[in-house]
């Protein structure tokens, strides 16, 4: 820095020393009311930090996916998996689940879901996914001509706990001998046999009865065969006849794809469905709304109906097998 000396008629520059400390208090005061410069400090002295973390908490959730991959996929299926596949499956499925079943419904479902996969793995899981979803859509279908008509399902054919229960009791029950092992494993495959067609014997009746009460043209009284109108209990029709056996036919092909079942055994589920949903709906033409009979409602006799489906498939694929036909 240089000063002015005044000695001399003539102006002389000499030089000045000043200190840093003197430098930094005049050009911090030279300007009223302008900040001195702080030197810029990183507040992170490790700026590797933050993408170690991340790192190591990406590694932490592909650990934890990879193991509940691993519970999943666990063969043969064990209850934690079953329980976790649900919860995966009912958030992702929560949208088709919430159109068809109430809230009630959807924890009935859960359960079910839970109980088949740890019985019968992802073939028997899907086979009742299939089942759900048929079964949903044709309820759906000509909803505002049904309503109109009085047919129609309740809630807009969001099932209930009790139909859920209804729908699948044979099921379960079938389902918890095969977790139990009842029998050995000479009867696993009876057990099998028997879901499969209970859900048969079901979507068969589902659909033949939504599909009659949409496009049946003539309906007719099972036990008399006299014209009676669209939903009466007991009546059928040749339109949701074709349709029930399509349905059923088609939910025991989708098993034999998955190896669930056998073509014979297939064909068995199929057979018993029709004349367990031909003895329904005799049931419902003599007893169902009769005096002394209040009590037998559309999920009691849901329960007969896929009941009579089991128990019919377990007895004539016994008979061909005691024949050598399966």
């Amino acid at each position: 820095m240089m000063a002015l000396s005044m000695s001399a008629p003539f102006l002389r520059l000499r030089p000045v020393s000043v200190s840093p400390f003197q430098s930094q208090v005049h050009h911090s005061t030279s300007f009223p009311g302008r900040r001195a410069l702080i030197p810029f400090q990183n507040p992170n002295p490790n700026p590797s930090r933050p993408l170690k973390m991340v790192v190591a908490h990406a590694g932490s959730l592909h650990s934890a996916v990879s193991e509940a991959m691993k519970l999943i996929q666990s063969s043969p299926p064990t209850w934690p998996s079953a329980l976790l596949t649900n919860l995966v499956i009912f958030v992702l499925g929560s949208p088709i689940l919430v159109s068809g079943l109430s809230l009630s419904g959807i924890g009935a479902a859960f359960l079910l879901g839970t109980l088949t996969w740890r019985a019968f793995g992802p073939p028997g899981f899907l086979l009742v996914a299939a089942y759900f979803i048929i079964g949903t859509a044709t309820t759906k279908v000509k909803m505002a001509q049904k309503e109109a008509q009085g047919v129609a399902e309740k809630r807009k054919g969001r099932r209930g706990p009790a139909s859920v229960i209804g729908s699948s009791a044979a099921g379960c029950v079938c389902a918890v001998l095969s977790i139990f092992g009842v029998g050995g494993e000479a009867f696993s495959r009876v057990w099998k046999l028997g879901f499969v067609a209970s859900f048969c014997t079901k979507l068969s009746d589902t659909v033949s009865s939504e599909i009659g009460k949409a496009y049946g043209k003539t309906t007719y009284l099972v036990t008399t065969l006299k014209v009676v109108p669209r939903g009466t209990e007991g009546a059928v029709s040749v339109e949701g006849t074709i349709a029930g056996l399509l349905a059923s036919f088609l939910l025991a092909f989708v098993s034999c794809l998955m190896a669930e079942l056998g073509a014979a055994e297939g064909i068995i589920c199929v057979i018993a469905s029709q004349i367990a949903n031909v003895g329904e709906s005799i049931i419902g033409a003599v007893l169902q709304e009769k005096e002394g009979f209040r009590w037998l409602n559309n999920d009691v006799v849901n329960i007969i109906n896929i009941s009579m489906g089991s128990i019919i498939a377990v007895l004539m694929q016994q008979v061909a097998f005691r024949n050598r036909l399966v």
